[in-house]
């Protein structure tokens, strides 16, 4: 073998010898990087999760916020409500001071409603309808008070102790507590209040402020009760109660209140 074959054979190894090298090189390169790339679409993944997580968290806090604000909104609309009403009881008890001071009538707050009550002793005479000359007096004078009660309603209810009466005018107390309620009607509007804005109710004696056990008791259940109709539309959420009754939406006033169907007759307000 001459010396260029050996220097060919020589320089042929040392080529191959140098190209496997590269290709293990780059072939461990190449390995490191889909290494890389896998290492990268695990956190890629990892933080979509710590991402989604965080999304939901974000989604219920602001819900959460939102209901906080709505019930801080609530919140201020019912005592802007109470506020009110704390000021409507102190304008009905300082324009009837001098009614109650002479003792024809008491403002009282029942059942979540304003009213003013009167004795049927004062107003009427035992087992009648027909109100008493003072009775008409003291009528006349409360309704001219309640006329400038702007945009009120009142509803007029009759009440009487549990004594039975059975007369062929009276068979029961409901006829009794309905025929007197409807003459504090008729006197009202004799003295101009409109008949748009009262109605009459009886409840016999079914609804009792006091034990009938006693004289005092059965005195105090023997009552006519003006009652001023509140307002529900200032409430929260009544916009929403008008959705789902299927109501239009009430248009709102200061001091309004919704209608109370005129009834001169006897029923129930409940």
């Amino acid at each position: 073998m001459n010396k260029l074959s050996i220097a060919l054979i020589f320089l042929m190894s040392t080529t191959a010898c140098v190209s496997a090298g590269k290709y293990n090189d780059l072939e461990a390169q190449d390995n490191k990087h889909q290494e890389s790339l896998a290492a990268c679409e695990s956190q890629k993944a990892e933080l979509e999760k710590k991402l989604g997580i965080t999304s939901s968290q974000k989604t219920e806090l602001e819900g959460s916020v939102a209901n906080m604000k709505q019930a801080l909104s609530e919140l201020e609309a019912r005592k802007a409500e109470t506020e009110k009403r704390l000021a409507e009881f102190k304008e009905l008890t300082s324009k009837f001071k001098e009614l109650v001071d002479a003792g024809k009538l008491s403002i009282k707050v029942r059942n979540g409603r304003m009213m003013l009550a009167l004795s049927t002793d004062i107003l009427f005479s035992s087992g009648s309808a027909q109100l008493s000359a003072t009775g008409t007096a003291a009528i006349k004078e409360v309704s001219g008070l309640l006329k400038d009660l702007d945009n009120r309603k009142f509803q007029i209810e009759g009440h009487t102790d549990n004594v039975p009466i059975h007369t062929k005018q009276f068979p029961s107390n409901w006829e009794l507590a309905s025929a007197r309620s409807i003459s504090v009607l008729n006197t009202m509007l004799a003295a101009g209040l409109p008949p748009e804005r009262v109605s009459t109710a009886s409840y016999g004696k079914f609804d009792p402020v006091e034990d009938n056990a006693t004289d005092k008791g059965r005195t105090d259940n023997r009552r006519i009760a003006i009652v001023i109709v509140p307002d529900l539309s200032g409430l929260p959420g009544f916009d929403e109660l008008n959705r789902m009754s299927g109501a239009a939406p009430a248009a709102k006033a200061t001091n309004s209140t919704p209608a109370a169907t005129p009834a001169p007759s006897a029923s129930p307000a409940n």
